[in-house]
């Protein structure tokens, strides 16, 4: 007996697995002897790990974090400085999410995980500011306050925005805005907690801790690895020069990124969520629609003993007939528990694929076989993961074109196990009562009728209880005679007028020549046949869904049948006509936000200018890595549009301060900003990556997911260093023109009132 507990709606699932396994050794000690209780399938297993994964991955991203710091400054304090802002930024998230009553999962976890590359952004910066200053020898409470009061407003601005790219999350509906929105409200809290620390505590520390260069002694290798980067802010410094000598260059080649973003972007195949191996597989059998029950059993049984022998699984179960997702006998499911992801060498895809050809030879029945998703939505059970129903008041109509569409979609490349839960092939046996004979008998078509549920219906006559137990007494006929149409001819009718049995072939005319369905499904209450789907490896959804529409364009669908996808692959395509928007939506929020704290038209757009060659690395390190443009892959995507755009900030804003305080002239401005702003601009570029670098080659329990968001920003960021370095003052001095030029027009264009005097006069 399988026995199947399901946690109740907002409760924890770990928790609830934990309590059910506390009360398993009462419930064993209060069976009678010779019965067992065994756990076969367990989901939190995977989850547990997959935790434990991401909490080493976390681990290891801070490791590197500060690593990185320590590489660039070269001093312990001002290593351990903007270190500290990690931990109490973790610290301060978990108790805000502790407050909105959110757990610690896959989605919070990966959220940390990668805010730790940006948490120490401001940090950074702040640090970077004030050791300048006191380099150039000013002590340290003097260096912290000037420091701080220097780069403070380009800390809330690149917080604020950083935020803002959250905004269309945080309000996104449907179950996608569900899914997400823990992830960006995290991510959203410890850039918020960041800030505040890198505002009070960084310059408070500073002032404390560091060094005075009057004190300072370096040693060889400090020496040698300022050489480094001297050299390699001299070969930037020759880089830079020549792209202010030629811009109209830098500006084509922006353009042309933009271009070849937008071309990726259009182009790239497209899925929902990365598949993820769970350790557990789960299946649907079938076999010809006219099969007894017992016959059907041997055949799962016989799928059963090919399942157990691979070295790969654990447990096996399943049942036969109408329950759960079957819906009829001739239908039976399936639950597949693999050993832990550390105990084998195959992965859930793996094992299926090798499991086919061995359960393709066990005769008479099919088996389709899918590996379970932790994010699966809506939907009915199906034999393959993703569905696609055809809906048709007619049903005739529904029949004819139902079949055409699942051998079509059987021939298409990228799609395997398609299957339908359309049953209309039924070996059907229709009674045609001869009323004459039998009214000579006295026989009504009632007795009739309740003779043969008596026979085959399993009519529940009588109940009976003991001190422990009730029990039902269910009639029918033997069982070997219940397998053919044949046993009709065995039935007697006992006559209420006679008395006497009558044969039921002397009452009935029996045809078995016809087919009839064995069960109708219905959707919408609309007669509805569901065609089910896998997709091929190297075979994404969006290329699945075009390949589906253009054969229901091959087939001339009719009219009255309207083809709509369900469940995953609805919500795919919803979430598709959405991503464009979503994007977009973070774009001008960010813009709205900068365009405030500038308060300027122009400079968020020079700010904004960092993007496309983020995107563009992000779609080229996702191509050459072999994966989709999943939903995973757009959050990353989207983190990139906050992550990147720092650089432009740190530059803008000296730039913009060295014009109003210094009186220098637009070019030099922007050139001095950039080579200031070079080494921050390094560190935080290189935390961030490297925050990003272990989800990108993390292979534990649930990397599926986390990688493809370690690839985005991985491939963004070192796409949007090189280019944006250059790129960015470019832009910067055009629009600056531009804006001279609007700012001179408007100037020099009479008003209305002198128009009109001038022409009078």
């Amino acid at each position: 007996m399988l026995l199947v507990i399901f946690k109740q709606p907002g409760a924890n699932v770990i928790d609830a697995v934990d309590r059910v396994r506390h009360e398993l050794p009462r419930l064993e000690a209060a069976l009678p002897p010779g019965m067992e209780v065994d756990v076969l399938i367990d989901r939190t297993g995977p989850i547990r790990a997959s935790v434990e994964d991401v909490k080493f991955t976390l681990a290891v991203t801070i490791f590197l974090v500060v690593a990185i710091i320590f590489l660039f400054l070269r001093n312990l304090w001002a290593t351990i400085i903007p270190s500290v802002t990690v931990p109490l930024s973790l610290v301060g998230t978990c108790g805000l999410m502790y407050v909105n009553g959110y757990s610690i999962d896959n989605l919070s976890l990966m959220a940390m995980t990668i805010a730790v590359g940006f948490v120490v952004d401001d940090a950074i910066v702040m640090l970077e500011n004030i050791y300048r200053h006191i380099e150039g020898g000013m002590d340290r409470l003097a260096a912290a306050l000037k420091g701080s009061e220097e780069i403070g407003f380009t800390i809330v601005s690149i917080s604020i925005s950083l935020v803002a790219v959250f905004i269309p999350l945080l309000f996104m509906g449907g179950i996608i805005g569900r899914l997400l929105r823990e992830f960006a409200v995290v991510v959203t809290m410890t850039i918020a907690v960041s800030a505040v620390v890198s505002l009070t505590l960084t310059p408070m520390m500073c002032a404390r801790y560091l060094t005075e260069k009057a004190h300072v002694k370096h040693g060889r290798l400090y020496m040698m690895a300022e050489a480094f980067f001297d050299g390699l802010l001299s070969v930037y410094d020759s880089g830079l020069k020549w792209t202010l000598r030629h811009q109209p260059v830098m500006l084509v080649v922006l353009f042309a990124t933009l271009g070849a973003t937008v071309y990726y972007y259009v182009t790239m195949p497209k899925g929902f969520f990365p598949q993820a191996d769970t350790g557990y597989v789960q299946g649907i059998s079938e076999a010809r629609q006219d099969i007894s029950f017992a016959a059907m059993t041997e055949r799962q049984k016989a799928l059963a003993d090919v399942i157990a022998k691979d070295p790969d699984v654990a447990d096996v179960a399943f049942c036969v007939g109408v329950t759960g997702g079957s819906q009829s006998i001739n239908n039976g499911r399936f639950w597949v528990n693999l050993k832990p992801r550390s105990e084998r060498k195959a992965t859930a895809d793996q094992v299926i694929n090798r499991l086919r050809p061995q359960l393709a030879r066990v005769p008479g029945v099919t088996l389709f076989l899918q590996a379970a998703q932790d994010v699966s939505m809506g939907g009915r059970p199906a034999r393959s993961q993703f569905q696609y129903t055809l809906q048709d008041a007619n049903l005739e109509e529904l029949g004819t074109f139902a079949p055409r569409m699942l051998d079509k979609m059987r021939t298409i490349p990228g799609l395997r196990d398609v299957a339908t839960d359309q049953q209309s092939n039924a070996t059907t046996a229709v009674l045609t009562i001869d009323r004459d004979t039998a009214g000579r008998f006295g026989i009504q078509s009632q007795l009739i009728d309740d003779t043969l549920y008596d026979a085959f219906g399993q009519r529940w006559v009588a109940q009976y209880f003991t001190q422990l137990n009730q029990y039902h007494v269910v009639m029918e006929i033997n069982p070997r005679f219940q397998e053919d149409p044949s046993a009709l001819e065995h039935i007697f009718i006992n006559s209420p007028s006679t008395g006497q049995p009558v044969p039921l072939s002397l009452l009935v005319k029996v045809d078995t020549s016809k087919t009839g369905y064995q069960t109708v499904s219905h959707q919408g209450q609309f007669p509805a046949a569901t065609i089910s789907f896998n997709l091929a490896e190297g075979t994404a959804l969006s290329q699945a869904f075009d390949a589906i529409r253009q054969a229901e364009i091959d087939l001339n669908k009719p009219a009255g049948v309207i083809a709509t996808f369900q469940g995953t692959a609805q919500a795919f395509q919803d979430s598709l006509s959405t991503l464009p928007l979503l994007i977009l939506a973070a774009i001008v929020a960010v813009y709205i936000i900068l365009g405030v704290l500038y308060e300027s038209y122009i400079h968020p757009i020079t700010i904004l200018s960092t993007l496309p060659s983020a995107g563009l690395g992000a779609l080229l390190t996702l191509k050459a890595g072999g994966f989709e443009l999943s939903l995973i892959a757009i959050i990353g995507i989207i983190l990139l549009i906050g992550i990147v755009k720092k650089n432009a900030i740190m530059m803008i804003d000296f730039a913009l301060a060295a014009e109003r305080e210094q009186g220098l002239k637009p070019a030099e401005a922007i050139y001095q900003a950039c080579l200031l702003r070079f080494r921050p601009i390094m560190m935080t570029t290189m935390a961030a990556l490297l925050g990003g670098l272990p989800l990108m080659l993390g292979t534990g329990t649930g990397s599926e997911i986390r990688r493809p968001l370690g690839f985005a920003i991985v491939g963004g960021l070192v796409v949007s260093q090189f280019l944006t370095l250059y790129t960015t003052p470019v832009v910067y001095l055009y629009l600056d023109r531009l804006h001279s030029w609007l700012r001179g027009a408007r100037a020099t264009a009479p008003s209305r009132a002198q128009a009109l005097l001038i022409k009078a006069g």
